[in-house]
């Protein structure tokens, strides 16, 4: 099975390796993710797949069509839902209210974690695009954050589409490839990857086997 697992970003931290260098490494709270629905090709859904959900909700997000699915099943209400495609081997051996936790993955594989970056709400151009600011000296006033001149000659007269300038910064989906997990607690569920993971802590994420490995190109 292709697994992928929610959980949250607990903060980052460090470990030494074998030889006494220092390595950065970020904590993962991974699962426990219920198995909500089963899908499969004989159903009539016509495909194999499985539906795990994490978290829990508050009851008025919950409409009654979502709450029916969970009271069928006898299973607690899930804040976050998410699909995964299986093969027939792998969806026969996964039943509803079957429970996935960290003890999924284990030390040394190699995964990739899919965050959301921290809002910075509208920023300039030094800040969002990491434009050089100019000498604060020799006559500069009013402009020590700007962008410069930005339009162009007579033809074609106007500011040209992708542009690099001052905007809406931060807050979008971003995937981490290659991350290598150091070390795993299932009895926590907890995970430990090399390497940063974006957004803030307590910030929902989704790991997963990797699906590129690391050298090579498609």
């Amino acid at each position: 099975m292709s697994k992928g697992l929610f959980g949250r970003k607990i903060g980052m931290t460090q470990v030494f390796g074998p030889e006494g260098n220092r390595i950065a490494v970020t904590v993962l709270e991974v699962g426990p993710c219920p198995v909500v629905r089963v899908k499969t090709e004989a159903g009539k859904d016509g495909y194999n797949a499985i539906v795990i959900g994490f978290g829990i909700p508050k009851a008025k997000r919950v409409n009654k069509a979502e709450a029916g699915v969970y009271k069928k099943a006898n299973l607690e209400l899930s804040a976050h839902l998410r699909e995964m495609r299986v093969s027939a081997e792998d969806v026969s051996q996964v039943e509803v209210g079957m429970i996935l936790d960290a003890s999924a993955f284990s030390a040394g594989q190699t995964v990739d974690v899919i965050g959301t970056t921290k809002g910075r709400g509208f920023t300039g151009v030094i800040k969002r695009h990491n434009f050089h600011m100019p000498k604060a000296s020799h006559g500069t006033h009013e402009v020590f954050r700007h962008g410069g001149s930005l339009g162009t000659n007579t033809t074609p007269g106007r500011v040209v589409k992708g542009r690099k300038m001052a905007g809406h910064h931060g807050n979008e989906r971003v995937t981490i490839q290659n991350i290598v997990i150091t070390a795993v607690e299932p009895e926590r569920n907890l995970i430990v990857v090399k390497g940063s993971v974006p957004g803030p802590n307590g910030r929902l994420i989704w790991i997963q086997e990797a699906g590129r490995k690391a050298g090579l190109t498609q």
